[in-house]
């Protein structure tokens, strides 16, 4: 009885991967008569109404236990841990919102192909990296190598890419020498070193970010190398100066050598905003915008600071907090715009779609930049994403999903829309 029990069960396997793989050539039929029928026209390129650059400022340091092995101290702070469930089946994280995919690690390049189609779809013309320099120190290292994963995709996407680089990292290299080799060097050293290797390994990338055929180069701060004199030697020992931007207020520390200014969030919020954006117009200072959605951080709740400490919100007002400050662009005569943040969950200002508010932020960008897409378009990478995560064993029906996913960033938007409704028939999340 057990043996005719066993042999039942494995020919009902064996019918169940009979099936699988039929429907896979049924796919893969569909797949090759749309590839055939490519439009030898198409192009890459998102027509937009809206003639301003839109760059979204983007965290590269998630890691999870899936992906890495190891959940990044960005899901769990000091006291979140993501391996448990809330009664929502939601992991525990540490962020007041939660992305409509889940916790993701930032080297997963599937993580890379749905954000850089959401943001290709919502008129974002490029990201900006936050950047902790060269060197592997903390998880500096680790966020280094996640920015590097991304370059490739970003190409492909026909996006463009800069880096906001963190100066007081230099701080850190100081301390980190002296310690390993018994050497201290100074922080001009240390920043020359990261501007060389920012300098030789993405400068280098024709989907580089430049402004009058120069590298944008964004510096947040300069709250450690603050003298224009300083920021002469090091701009002195590359071969081509870029266009810098320094945090607002932030130019006459590198003197010369800035070229304007980006605005950031504060808990004035809008007093702050309209008070620096005359400020600039006052002191001929070119400007990128910013606008963001809301602020709400989890620092006091994750443990990273003390409950009333610094503690401040800006509410996002179903959306309407991220109107306001996008509608403050128009009457600026900003040519880009920075969009604060893609995914800084910790400090709950992220665009990125979370189960809160849905994809109602790209569908703003998407009215804002006045592209042709719809959320039913923005729905396309999201089903990508999660039957890639549910079916990342099948090599072949991956095979296909990967032709979806060109079929997108190629803008065949019907096409892909086509191939996935026939896939979900057969494989439904």
């Amino acid at each position: 009885m057990v043996l005719t029990i066993l042999f039942s069960c494995s020919d009902e396997y064996a019918k169940e991967e009979y099936d699988e793989q039929l429907h896979v050539q049924e796919i893969e039929k569909l797949y090759k008569e749309l590839r055939g029928s490519q439009n030898e026209s198409v192009t890459n390129n998102v027509m937009k109404r809206n003639p301003k650059k839109l760059y979204v400022h983007y965290m590269p340091w998630f890691h999870s236990k899936e992906y890495d092995g190891f959940w990044g101290q960005h899901w769990t702070m000091t006291n979140k841990n993501p391996d448990s469930f809330n009664e929502f089946g939601n992991r525990e994280i540490a962020s007041h919102y939660y992305p409509l995919i889940g916790p993701y690690a930032s080297k997963d390049p599937d993580l890379h192909e749905y954000h850089l189609l959401l943001m290709k779809l919502s008129g974002i013309d490029g990201v900006i990296f936050d950047w902790y320099g060269s060197r592997d120190i903390h998880d500096y290292g680790a966020l280094k190598e996640n920015t590097e994963s991304f370059v490739k995709e970003i190409e492909e996407v026909g996006l463009e890419f800069a880096i906001m680089y963190e100066d007081k990292v230099a701080q850190y290299a100081m301390a980190r020498e002296l310690n390993i080799r018994n050497k201290e060097i100074v922080g001009v050293e240390a920043v020359i070193e990261d501007i060389k290797y920012i300098e030789n390994t993405y400068f280098k990338s024709e989907n580089y970010i430049r402004k009058n055929g120069n590298e944008m180069l964004f510096v947040f701060g300069p709250h450690f190398l603050i003298s224009s004199e300083d920021w002469m030697e090091v701009f002195s020992n590359i071969k081509k100066r870029p266009e810098v931007f320094t945090l607002w207020k932030a130019s006459d520390r590198v003197g010369i050598n800035s070229r304007g200014e980006f605005s950031w969030i504060d808990k004035e919020h809008l007093e702050t905003l309209n008070g620096y954006y005359n400020y600039a117009r006052e002191n001929g200072i070119n400007t990128v915008g910013g606008a963001y959605a809301g602020f709400n951080d989890f620092y006091s709740e994750g443990g990273w600071r003390e409950p009333g400490e610094r503690d401040w919100i800006i509410p996002h007002e179903n959306g309407y907090t991220f109107s306001e400050t996008l509608d403050l662009m128009d009457g600026e005569s900003v040519e880009f715009i920075q969009l604060l943040t893609w995914n800084d969950f910790g400090e709950g200002t992220m665009l990125e779609p979370t189960q809160e508010f849905g994809f109602a932020y790209l569908r703003k960008l998407q009215l804002y930049s006045g592209v042709s897409y719809t959320e039913e378009e923005l729905n396309l990478p999201y089903n990508l994403y999660m039957i890639k995560k549910k079916y990342y064993r099948n090599t072949r029906l991956n095979n296909v999903l990967d032709g979806v996913y060109r079929f997108i960033y190629e803008l065949e938007l019907k096409k892909a829309a086509l191939l996935l409704k026939k896939i979900e028939e057969h494989f439904p999340v």
